[in-house]
């Protein structure tokens, strides 16, 4: 992308940008305060805005869907956009706040209502609307919908976690990663709809942002279904981002999916720019720059995602990581290896190891997030203890004969910041580790071993890494470098290039995973397949055919 071909960013954004320099210095000017303001926090200026009558609304609000996400005890967070034109960088709403209904009940006909209320719609977070609905009752079942005038929401159903204390027997979960539009239709979503699981883990990539053509790409859509020009360009601004959402929302399956199961999200790359690290872009413009890119999509990240109140983002800054729990049966640590990492060694991609990547002080997690995750486990009394995060985790050689070269992006061109998490695992007592992944657009089921280059020492847990929703095309059981890689990776239990989501079951004597498979994603109708099954006792990590 030439400068002159570069989107421009709003010209508070820009102004705010030049006091920023480098982000060390975001904390001690206000130059944080005058970005999170530019990119429109509502604060003095929401109360000044005028309320739009919602009578005024005279088209369906509803079209990009409901969900719900981050399921405690009491509470669990609802989400929906009011869009009625969600093609137009507004929405079709006027800049005036909406008052907006929701209510929850027991049953799907809302004949038994718990819990009902109004959420503000404020045209600075683009009409999203998270409620955080408390006093709810610990592991229950709910439906939910909303109201704006005279039109009602879809409904959807989420429930809630288990109490605290409580000694939960079973929970089954989905794991989803990496659904590039313009790569395929959404098929296993709608076969997740479908699925009996508790809750949904989203581990990265849920947007692109590279340019989708009039076509919808691989979708190959007949002349006039999407609208001219609009979307074929990268995201780069605010406005950018907040229209990609509304393309990839707009998908029925997807939004299907949201209305069937909770989700607990995360990011990867792709929801900002390709393999970017902390404040280092992947191509080369100023670090100011890139923030103001990061910012934005941070913030349209937050909008249209059901995440909570803390995630708020200030400015180019957003705490995603974050800790749940499914009574004593599992803690969730859920990671963020994108936004406090370390610039990728020797250029990024699949290089040989050396000095660079093992320097002992490289991180892909951050100094902070990391006393974080390994307190949380001194702290744990769960019987599993499950990491969703991004990138994989195990160690990946290209080849048998050595040298071999790893994957820069992912955990091993970081090996002492994977010592480091698993020393931490060690040390806090961590029996039962599962570690669940995205990324990489193909299913592998790993053992994770104290030594990776001593195939016969401890495995110390288990890496689920579930294959991609579209991303990468149709893909292939046995991509190319099958043979390759299983020979040269002894500790890989299992590997398929299809694409598809994993289930996961965790008992508390053992857990299951079930990788599923669509043999298809440029057609839609492709059926579902598991295509295998494995199982890891409780007290004896490593993975086992069912």
């Amino acid at each position: 992308m030439t400068p002159e071909d570069r989107p421009s960013h709003a010209p508070e954004l820009r102004a705010a940008a030049r006091h920023i320099g480098r982000r060390r210095f975001l904390t001690v000017t206000g130059a944080a305060a005058a970005l999170a303001f530019a990119v429109g926090v509502p604060g003095a200026g929401t109360a000044a805005a005028a309320e739009l009558d919602t009578a005024r609304i005279t088209d369906d609000p509803f079209t990009l869907g409901v969900a719900s996400g981050d399921p405690h005890p009491d509470s669990v967070l609802l989400w929906t956009r009011l869009a009625p034109a969600p093609y137009q960088a507004d929405g079709g709403l006027p800049a005036r706040r909406v008052t907006v209904e929701w209510e929850i009940a027991l049953d799907a006909r809302f004949r038994s209502v718990v819990r009902r209320g109004t959420a503000t719609a404020h045209p600075e977070f683009h009409h999203t609307v998270h409620v955080e609905a408390g006093g709810l009752a610990p592991g229950r079942v709910y439906h939910y919908r909303f109201r704006a005038g005279r039109f009602v929401s879809p409904a959807g159903r989420t429930r809630t976690a288990p109490a605290p204390r409580s000694r939960a027997a079973e929970l089954t979960f989905g794991v989803v990663s990496c659904q590039r539009y313009d790569q395929g239709y959404y098929t296993a979503y709608r076969h997740l709809a479908q699925e009996d699981v508790d809750v949904v883990f989203h581990l990265g990539d849920y947007l692109y942002e590279y340019a989708v053509n009039d076509a919808g790409g691989s979708r190959a859509y007949p002349a006039g279904t999407l609208p001219s020009g609009l979307f074929n360009r990268e995201t780069v601004t605010l406005e950018d981002y907040r229209l990609r959402y509304a393309l990839y929302k707009s998908d029925p399956d997807l939004r299907a999916a949201h209305a069937a199961h909770p989700f607990v999200v995360t990011w990867d790359d792709h929801e900002t720019e390709n393999n970017y690290a902390d404040d280092t872009p992947e191509n080369s413009v100023p670090p100011e720059e890139f923030l103001l890119r990061r910012a934005a999509a941070y913030r349209a990240y937050w909008e249209n995602m059901p995440l909570r109140r803390p995630q708020l983002p200030d400015g180019p800054d957003l705490k995603l990581y974050r800790r749940l729990h499914w009574g004593r049966l599992a803690q969730f640590d859920v990671l963020d290896t994108r936004q406090y990492r370390s610039n990728q060694a020797y250029g990024d991609g699949w290089q040989f190891p050396g000095p660079e990547s093992e320097d002992p002080s490289r991180t892909l997690t951050g100094a902070a997030q990391e006393r974080w995750l390994i307190d949380g486990w001194r702290r744990s009394d769960a019987v599993w203890n499950v990491v969703p995060q991004q990138v994989t985790f195990a160690q990946r050689l290209d080849t048998p004969t050595p040298p071999a070269k790893v994957s820069m992006d992912s955990w091993d061109g970081y090996p002492a910041s994977r010592e480091r998490v698993l020393a931490g695992a060690r040390a806090a007592g961590v029996e039962n580790l599962m570690v669940l992944t995205g990324d990489v657009h193909v299913h592998y089921g790993f053992d994770i071993k104290r030594d990776f280059a001593d195939p016969s020492s401890k495995t110390v847990g288990t890496e689920i890494v579930t294959s991609s929703i579209t991303s990468g095309g149709n893909g292939s059981a046995k991509p190319a470098n099958w043979e390759t890689m299983t020979a040269a990776n002894p500790h890989m239990r299992f590997y398929n290039g299809l694409r598809g989501y994993t289930t996961v079951t965790l008992g508390r004597e053992r857990a299951r995973a079930d990788f599923k498979t669509v043999s298809h994603v440029t057609t839609q109708g492709a059926p579902l397949t598991t295509a295998a099954s494995f199982v890891t006792e409780a007290g004896e990590p490593g993975l086992k055919p069912a």
